[in-house]
């Protein structure tokens, strides 16, 4: 007695074709699984055991065995679960094969035969849809999201006695899923920040253009306050942005519907390289993968491990980590925004204050921690000081949906000239040189600030990507010499 079922191992943020081949033969009762599983795989065996006998059906008193194949693979988690337990009902003869012809099935088994939700729903439900299955069977806590998949049927099942049901056809698939309005929730609003004009500035042209930026100043100055409200100045994600940012979020371990929000991820200072780009055995997404298509948010960046920040230097450059172990290479997609904010010093007084009492070799051991190559990769760097009392109690400022209008009308402009989702910062060296001419009067502005500031030659075109995003903001089709001079300003940190 023999059985099919297809399911899927996540590999990276993608999930791979698995058959679960199932044969009862003879000899003394056994359950075996083999095809390279990890522990929780092989603990399926009890759970599938307690889930049958619970659910009504009889436990084949044979000897089991469940190869996982492809056996070069690595097989890990609870997901395998349901795969499993419909194989050994079809081999067994309790339920007709039709379940397994039709449905790719994942799921982890309660022992009492409840099916619960695992992380992946919407890559499995791709990969189902490219494998060429009808349809898909998950836990209903992953239908939402498998849902966003069109051209396939996803059948929520909550229970083992439901794959009766699936047989049958009497469950009904639930409908496509559109991802939903962007909510009216409470996000931290612009309005907030008080004072700073040159600082709210230079929030909206990172907003207007995906733009990397780092804040410096002493504590209580209105750094992480500004950028907690960047969120709130961005555009929304298109269809396709939803789904890939669910995706990833799902493989993490994220259930439940869609995502509409753009991500913003802020991990503490004492984050490692690994989890800050991913890795392990199997790779798994980390801190930058999980900020694709939103941000990501270092606070404090004078605390963080060097060797963590270095590793974001490819990331920002590439869009995409490749990791690469001894079984393969799975490359995660990393596009996001990158927002940081540090203190002068230790003490975050700064050492031109007077009131800073730090070591001169500790302020420049801290500053070190931001490497010449990481910094130059960095857009927009913006010394923060902290407002006078006046402009505290100033009068209403500009609130964020005022804001992001002209942000909203930059980007489309962006997309327009480039494509969907893509932003000025995207743009290649061909697409710079297209893009980006400029007239003798700015390119002597250039040429100037080239000199004076000693731009590398990064530096001296995402200084061209930053003037091309002012202008946008600006309405102009032409780069003129305010637009050039703006981005030399906002570049000079990085080159001093």
């Amino acid at each position: 007695m023999f059985a099919i079922a297809r399911t899927f191992a996540l590999i990276g943020v993608d999930a791979e074709p698995v058959h679960v081949e199932v044969d009862i033969g003879g000899g003394l009762p056994s359950f075996t699984i083999v095809g390279l599983p990890d522990a929780a795989v092989r603990e399926s065996r009890e759970r599938v055991r307690s889930a049958l006998v619970n659910s009504g059906f009889k436990y084949p008193q044979h000897r089991i065995t469940a190869n996982l194949a492809p056996a070069d693979v690595r097989k890990a988690g609870p997901g395998f679960d349901l795969a499993i337990a419909a194989a050994v009902l079809v081999a067994s003869g309790q339920l007709p094969r039709t379940v397994l012809d039709r449905y790719a099935l994942a799921g982890e088994l309660a022992l009492d035969g409840a099916i619960r939700p695992v992380p992946g729903a919407l890559a499995m439900a791709e990969g189902a849809r490219g494998w060429g299955m009808r349809g898909v069977a998950v836990a209903p806590g992953d239908a939402a999201q498998a849902a966003l998949v069109g051209g396939l049927e996803v059948v929520p099942v909550d229970r083992v006695t439901s794959l009766r049901e699936l047989a049958e056809g009497s469950i009904e698939p639930i409908p496509p899923a559109s991802p939903p309005e962007l909510p009216d929730d409470d996000l931290p609003d612009l309005e907030d920040l008080r004072g700073h004009p040159a600082l709210r500035r230079c929030l909206e042209v990172a907003a207007a253009g995906a733009h990397s930026i780092l804040l410096i100043g002493p504590p209580g100055g209105g750094k992480t306050l500004a950028l907690n409200r960047l969120p709130s100045l961005l555009p929304p994600l298109s269809r396709n942005e939803v789904i890939e940012v669910t995706r990833i979020a799902g493989v993490c371990g994220e259930n439940g519907g869609p995502l509409v929000r753009r991500p913003f991820r802020a991990p503490h200072h004492t984050v490692s390289g690994r989890a800050l780009v991913g890795g392990g055995s199997p790779p798994r997404p980390g801190e930058v993968t999980r900020a694709h298509r939103g941000v990501l948010f270092l606070d404090e960046l004078g605390e963080f491990r060097r060797d963590a920040l270095e590793a974001l230097r490819v990331p920002l450059e590439e869009g995409e980590v490749t990791v690469t172990r001894t079984t393969g290479t799975v490359s995660l997609p990393c596009s996001f925004m990158l927002v940081a904010a540090s203190n002068p010093c230790p003490c975050g007084n700064g050492p031109d204050s007077g009131e800073c009492d730090c070591h001169p070799g500790a302020v420049t051991r801290y500053m070190a921690k931001l490497s010449g190559a990481l910094a130059d990769r960095i857009d927009i760097t913006f010394t923060v000081d902290p407002p006078p009392p006046e402009q505290l109690t100033e009068a209403k400022s500009e609130d964020s949906s005022a804001v992001r209008e002209r942000v909203l009308a930059a980007r489309a402009a962006q997309e327009e000239r480039l494509g969907p989702g893509r932003a000025n910062p995207d743009m290649t060296p061909s697409e710079v040189r297209r893009h980006c001419r400029l007239d003798p009067a700015p390119r002597r502005t250039l040429d100037e600030g080239h000199s004076k500031l000693g731009l590398s030659a990064r530096g001296w075109d995402r200084c061209l990507r930053l003037a091309r995003t002012i202008a946008d903001l600006a309405g102009e089709e032409r780069i003129n010499v305010e637009h050039v001079s703006e981005a030399i300003d906002k570049r000079r940190r990085n080159e001093q």
